[in-house]
């Protein structure tokens, strides 16, 4: 005699190559909006369900943004420097030592020789608009014409290194993550916070101000930006993965130039450009961003049996 096998109503994975913090709250969120339909097909299982089939969750898409996270606490404007780094305006002496520490590790592990010209801190843990979002700003200073003369070439080679660093290491201190920067001696700063961790001594010392920070506009940049991450998915998901390298390429561009324009006006780090930047780092849609055209490359590169 053959039973009818009961449908397997447990709860299935959410099929998304992307796992972070960002696309759990999106998902949190059109679970509250009541966007997901249920085994039975529909919302109300009260009402009966007229399909004895399985059906597969509405809003499963591999990335789907609905809602950007904004903490209204997250863009602060503090009476001090953060006192666990700072003790006044001087740089805690176990923490300098530390930095300097990791700054000789990364040059040391090149396979090319390069001198360290200087070891700065900066970005808002080096000001006084620090938060629990924020990242210890390392920036390792060379001379980049040490290795050639073409400086676009360089700096290239060193994102490239810089950016296998930050992923193979995890380095926090005092709850702060590092992340590490390379700089050609000599290149412009955009920012009211600089510290000489080398020669300890401000570069550019930052004033307290009481900056009143627009988020209103600094959403809805990131909110443009964050629709067109998720066009750009929609075309991987088509199996376009040479238009979704060129178009992460282009946003990736549109996004330093974004950030470097808001950093160039009178309201630097607090302009809704930075803040906009900010979001999007916060709730991981440049990590995203940089994943599709991985993903996209290697779909592009792969030949099925």
């Amino acid at each position: 005699m053959n039973r009818k096998r009961r449908p397997d109503t447990r709860k299935q994975p959410e099929p998304t190559p992307f796992k972070s913090n960002a696309q759990k709250a999106y998902k949190r969120q059109r679970r509250k909006n009541d966007i997901y339909s249920t085994t039975g097909g529909h919302n109300n299982l009260q009402s009966g369900a007229p399909y004895n089939l399985k059906t597969k969750r509405a809003g499963t898409d591999r990335l789907r943004f609905e809602v950007l996270e904004v903490d209204p606490e997250g863009f602060p404007i503090n009476d001090e420097l953060e006192p666990r780094i700072w003790k006044g305006e001087e740089l805690r002496p176990f923490i300098s030592k530390k930095l300097i520490e990791i700054a000789n590790d990364f040059i040391d592990g090149l396979p090319f020789a390069v001198a360290i010209k200087d070891v700065r801190f900066t970005g808002s843990l080096a000001n006084y608009n620090w938060s629990k979002y924020s990242d210890i700003d390392l920036h390792i200073v060379v001379d980049f014409t040490e290795l050639d003369e073409n400086k676009d070439l360089v700096k290239e080679m060193f994102d490239a290194k810089r950016l296998r660093w930050n992923e193979n290491h995890n380095i926090t201190i005092k709850g702060y993550e590092v992340e590490l920067y390379i700089e050609d001696e000599g290149e412009e700063h955009s920012s009211s916070g600089v510290y000489s961790v080398m020669n300890e001594e401000w570069l550019d010392k930052p004033e307290r101000t009481d900056t009143k920070i627009d988020i209103d506009t600094a959403k809805k940049k990131a909110s443009d930006i964050e629709q067109q991450i998720a066009s750009i998915s929609v075309m991987f998901d088509q199996g376009q993965f040479e238009k979704v390298m060129r178009h992460v390429d282009r946003l990736k561009k549109k996004i330093r130039t974004m950030r470097q324009a808001g950093l160039d006006t009178e309201a630097m780090e607090f302009s809704p450009e930075n803040i906009a930047f900010k979001l999007l780092r916060r709730n991981d849609l440049l990590d995203t961003l940089t994943k599709l055209k991985y993903k996209a490359y290697d779909q592009s590169m792969t030949l099925d049996d």
